[in-house]
């Protein structure tokens, strides 16, 4: 079972570091394939695929989409994954992320993102952080995303 990781913010003034802290409610992957490895028992590779909604933040995300892959040891996973976020604007602000924590659903997960290319106002903005996160019961999950970014140079006309 693959399980959702990722989550993002976004953006300050031209040069400056702002911080971030926005927290994320992701519904159940809408794709989330598996398939066992063959070599031991416990052992596969998963995709997940799904959509989230900023719940609460100052940046003016609005939502997000990712996709990721997963690996899956027994207890354990590691996995990495795009996610894509539409600001209020219309904007886009794409991220990649690295995540990694236990199977069980019980147990907190974590992640590290960057920054990796953006649109718009967001063009050349770069950041990096952490999220924080847990599984739901209805396969649902909930992420509070914290790091800094900064935004690169104005777009040209």
């Amino acid at each position: 079972m693959a399980f959702v990781a990722f989550c993002l913010v976004v953006l300050g003034t031209a040069g400056i570091a702002q911080k971030i802290d926005t927290k994320w409610h992701c519904s159940k992957p809408t794709a989330n394939p598996s398939f066992d490895v063959g070599d031991t028992a416990g052992h596969s590779f998963a995709l997940a695929q799904g959509t989230c909604s900023a719940t609460s933040g100052t940046s003016g995300e609005k939502s997000g989409a990712y996709t990721e892959f997963d690996e899956i040891w027994k207890a354990s996973m590691t996995g990495h994954g795009r996610y894509n976020v539409t600001m209020d604007n219309g904007d886009m602000v794409y991220y990649t992320y690295d995540t990694s924590g236990p199977m069980d659903p019980k147990k907190p997960e974590s992640n590290k993102w960057k920054i990796v290319s953006g649109t718009g106002k967001h063009k050349g903005a770069k950041g990096s952080g952490t999220c924080s996160g847990k599984r739901n019961e209805d396969g649902s999950s909930d992420w509070e995303c914290m790091g800094t970014t900064a935004m690169g140079a104005a777009p040209k006309s």
